[in-house]
């Protein structure tokens, strides 16, 4: 009976535009948008509503109302749990953290400007990401692991069985680990990522939490992981690029890559379900898009009238250059690992852009902008994962790409939710002074300025960055993902990503390939447990 309502599901992929459905996603979105921001102000972060959405989908699924059964489809779960995921994100980190920067800067004039720019930025870097998605530049076959968990939820919630009760078991594991402070979706994102990739990842984990009594200092004081971060990110962009531009070579209808991206598994062009002319094609466009909206930043701002035409016109080449670079290396640590340093890369693009020299305001538009792109390049990515997983990971392509675009229909009209609780809600939470914590970093910056000194550091720190991305290789990131692990000051997750890895192949060795699948579903559980508990966690200290 199952599989018959799979198979007849397959054949018929529901719409977004279906009343219920709609209005369904609409409702979530809304929740997702004022938690987002709520949390975002109240704690700094953002938490991960991807499981509450699908949650409350099953949980919808099961009231004994004949128009509601309907969510028992795994494909409307999933179109739940990309609205409010893409909702929670787009409110918070896309819009509300950068128009907290022109706020405190005590610039309000530049509020509306710069939430203009940022939700243009927004929808640009969804866009681009749908894209690029399943092409040879950002794999469905990759990672993405929030969005393993998440489809692993659905799947156990509709099947049930073994799958249920490992699943099941990985959870209470993840939340009981997350009550004693141990970061389960770093352990768990070690049984299904690229190992390489993750091992330097976990490395810079502990480099940064323990880099005072090993070596006498904060390496993040001295700019180190800025610095690394500058220099495996331009590598990275060399990488990609010549990946982008590098001939084909021919075999009958079918273009064989020169240059492997992926991890393990490296397929064929005619695999993926986006061809690389469309993602060279996206790139393009997409840089030309930020160009426009940078354009529209300094016009809507007034900044131009603080710049000459020649810093002018380089405010603008730098900004759009500056927000492709970001959402491609939050991009790259988000599929890789989990997780992704978007506020550390804005600050290494403020850093850059007041070295170059700009005004203050120019400033405070620039890291505004740049904070705008990645967080939905990657949530998207995630959402997408999911997505690929449930509709049986691209076996029928048709299906696939209907299935996603729906997906991608879904998340924007979630960010048109999110700008519109934004654009209602934003006055009162300046009037009582909630702002994201990050911006006042972004603001203490620009008003204490930087120096001869600092350009050093980040000029010296960016060589062994390039060394190291260089000698892994665009299929391992290693340069990227060390840099990533070095950004982020979270205690203990860096053993938990080394003993996940070791634990893994151990097993691995024992059971061979047959270890694949459960250790795919518990690492799912134990991300997805440790969402659990931060989200319900983040609401209860919101309460306080």
């Amino acid at each position: 009976m199952q599989h018959k309502k799979r198979e007849t599901e397959k054949k018929n992929h529901p719409r977004i535009f279906e009343p219920v459905t709609l209005i369904l996603t609409i409702v979530t979105a809304v929740f997702g948008a004022i938690i987002g921001m709520q949390i975002i102000t109240s704690l700094g972060v953002t938490p991960n509503t991807s499981i509450i959405g699908a949650l409350i989908a099953m949980l919808i699924a099961r009231i004994p109302v004949t128009i509601l059964k309907r969510f028992k489809s795994i494909q409307r779960q999933n179109l739940v749990q990309t609205s409010i995921s893409a909702a929670t994100f787009g409110a918070a980190n896309s819009l509300l953290i950068p128009i907290g920067i022109p706020f405190l800067m005590g610039a309000p004039e530049l509020i509306v400007p710069m939430l203009i720019g940022a939700a243009l930025a927004m929808f640009v870097d969804a866009a681009i990401l749908y894209k690029l998605f399943d092409s040879k530049l950002f794999p469905a076959s990759e990672t993405w692991a929030p969005g393993v968990a998440t489809a692993e939820s659905i799947i156990a919630g509709d099947k049930g069985g073994k799958r249920a009760g490992l699943l099941g078991a990985g959870i209470v594991i993840g939340v009981i680990g997350a009550i004693f402070k141990i970061p389960m979706s770093a352990f768990g994102v070690a049984f299904i990522g690229n190992i390489w990739a993750l091992s330097m990842f976990g490395l810079g984990l502990l480099v940064r939490q323990y880099s005072v009594p090993l070596f006498g200092f904060d390496v993040n004081t001295l700019y180190i992981p800025h610095g690394l971060m500058i220099g495996a990110g331009i590598v990275a962009l060399i990488q990609v690029s010549i990946l982008i531009f590098a001939k084909q070579k021919s075999n009958g209808n079918t273009e064989k890559p020169e240059v492997s991206v992926t991890s393990e598994v490296m397929a064929d062009e005619a695999s993926f379900t986006r061809p690389l002319k469309e993602a060279r094609k996206a790139i393009g466009l997409g840089f030309i898009a930020y160009l426009a909206v940078a354009l529209v930043i300094a016009l809507t701002g007034g900044i131009i009238t603080d710049m000459s035409p020649g810093m002018l016109v380089g405010f603008l080449v730098f900004a759009a250059f500056a927000a492709f670079v970001h959402e491609l290396i939050v991009g790259i640590a988000a599929m890789h690992s989990g997780w992704f340093p978007a506020f550390a890369v804005a600050f290494i693009t403020l850093l850059i852009g007041m070295m170059i020299g700009f005004p203050p305001l120019a400033l405070a538009l620039l890291a505004g902008f740049s904070a705008a792109t990645g967080p939905a390049f990657a949530d998207m990515g995630y959402d997408f994962k999911t997505g690929y997983i449930l509709r049986g990971k691209g076996v029928d392509r048709e299906y696939e790409i209907y299935g996603r675009k729906q997906q991608y229909i879904t998340a924007m009209i979630a960010f048109g939710v999110a700008l519109l609780t934004v654009v209602v809600t934003y006055k009162g939470y300046f009037a009582q002074n909630l702002v994201p914590p990050i911006d006042a970093v972004y603001v203490s910056t620009i008003k204490a300025g930087t120096s001869p000194d600092v350009a050093l550091k980040l000029l010296l720190w960016a060589i062994p960055g390039a060394i190291v991305q260089l000698i892994g290789g665009p299929n391992r990131q290693l340069g990227v993902l060390f840099a990533t692990g070095l950004l982020i000051l979270t205690p203990y997750a860096g053993f938990a990503v080394l003993a996940g890895i070791l634990i893994r192949i151990i097993w691995r060795k024992l059971q061979g390939q047959e270890a694949d699948t459960p250790m795919s579903i518990l690492a799912a559980g134990f991300i997805a447990g440790d969402a659990l508990f931060s989200f319900f966690n983040s609401i209860f200290k919101m309460g306080k």
